[in-house]
């Protein structure tokens, strides 16, 4: 698949500005309460680097395998331009404290290699290191999850939490409806606006939240 030709037709310049102002909104009064600034955080199918740029670390990596990666991340975010599969190969076991993963399980090719990433994501990830998993919700996307081309497995609050537990995780926190599908269909994109959203949840996220936010702790040993 043409994942460079994709993603360009996917999100114009004037998309990719808005999605800035709302992931720096979104670092800033909401990401940032589970990232400590001594953190290893790695950004796992970085995209557009809107979370990994924005967050506030000691060290920050983007790992994709879109070589557009090296335009957008920010020159203090280490890049890793690679194959999934690979990741092992990048990073010695312990050596991450936190792994961001935003709308990327979706587009894998199987089951197994979702449960394959999370088993290897369990090695690298430091023993008091969490995953923090925002997905599509299938549930509340509905028919809509297969607009894009590109999306292959679907899932739920339910089936994540499974598989973190299947993995060797523990769930920390689960909010089913969190962010709006897309940041073309939310509301709006004014940070003022998203900070007012972050402000008045539960309510804002139970009317508009189609996307599922889930923490997972890495547990002593995977069953």
């Amino acid at each position: 698949m043409n994942v460079t030709g994709l993603y360009r037709n996917r999100f114009p310049s004037s998309v990719l500005t808005k999605k800035q102002r709302v992931w720096n909104t979104l670092c800033k009064f909401f990401f940032s309460r589970f990232i400590e600034t001594s953190d290893t955080v790695l950004d796992l199918g970085a995209g557009y680097c809107e979370f990994i740029n924005n967050i506030q670390a000691q060290k920050k990596i983007a790992f994709d395998s879109n070589p557009d990666i090296h335009s957008f991340a920010a020159k203090d975010v280490e890049v890793i331009n690679q194959d999934i599969s690979q990741i092992n190969d990048s990073f010695p076991p312990k050596s991450i404290d936190k792994v961001f993963i935003s709308n990327f399980l979706e587009h894998l090719s199987s089951r197994e290699d979702i449960e394959k990433l999370f088993h290897n994501l369990h090695i690298i990830l430091a023993d008091s290191g969490n995953l923090i998993i925002l997905q599509p919700n299938i549930r509340y996307v509905k028919h809509a999850y297969w607009d894009f081309f590109d999306h292959k497995i679907p899932l739920t609050e339910k089936s994540l939490t499974e598989l973190c537990l299947l993995c060797g995780f523990e769930i920390a926190l689960c909010i089913k409806k969190f962010l709006p599908y897309t940041f073309k269909s939310a509301p709006t994109t004014h940070p003022v606006l998203v900070w007012l959203y972050i402000r008045l949840m539960p309510v804002s996220n139970f009317l508009f939240g189609k996307q599922t936010l889930l923490i997972a702790k890495k547990a002593p040993h995977v069953n």
